[in-house]
């Protein structure tokens, strides 16, 4: 049987399409583990200030709010700690993942990370990417993503940065103006 493209089942399809494979292993939020983490606005309310990534966030929905950005695959408990672990490290010491909760800390609403690339250049000097930044849609209007850049820009200059640069979608660009950057030349890319 054909299926026609009308709009009621694309959307049907998609949103089949879209769901969870049976048998991965972490927390979907709202799922039992996660307090409730969609029901009710108060737990949307974030936390003050920003913390560094920590291994309970993998229950807190941190894999979850990343897939709203990019895909994520499949990464269990035991993977996620062991990258935690290795952000911790001195050899991850060039990393540094912020997040944003909510106030009862059941939540990641924001995260954004920080790459620092060690260089020949500028004296050998050492520039910041900020990599990830994404803020749960339900969260958005709380200026959690201004927050999580500025506090990423600050990491880069506590940590000797000469720059900061990132990569973004055209339509993302104003965001990124208002929280201080500037366009300059083309990101190229080739995957592999």
């Amino acid at each position: 049987r054909r299926l026609t493209r009308s709009p009621l089942r694309w959307r049907e399809r998609r949103s089949v399409a879209r769901r969870p494979r049976r048998g991965l292993s972490r927390p979907r939020f709202g799922e039992a583990g996660m307090g409730g983490a969609l029901e009710g606005s108060a737990v949307l309310v974030a936390k003050e200030g920003v913390r560094r990534l920590e291994a309970g966030d993998y229950a807190k929905g941190y894999l979850d709010l990343l897939a709203k950005l990019t895909t994520v695959g499949e990464v269990t408990e035991p993977m996620f700690l062991d990258q935690v672990r290795f952000f911790g490290s001195e050899a991850g010491g060039d990393y540094a993942i912020l997040v944003v909760p909510n106030r009862d800390e059941s939540t990641i609403l924001a995260t954004g990370t920080l790459v620092v690339e060690r260089k020949l250049i500028h004296g050998c000097g050492r520039g910041g990417h900020v990599e990830d930044v994404v803020v749960l849609p339900e969260a958005r209007g709380q200026g959690l993503g201004h927050r999580v850049v500025s506090a990423l820009v600050d990491e880069a200059k506590s940590r000797g940065c000469y720059k900061v640069i990132l990569d973004c979608a055209e339509e993302n660009k104003g965001f990124y103006e208002k929280a201080g950057m500037r366009q300059k030349e083309v990101q190229m890319v080739r995957y592999l």
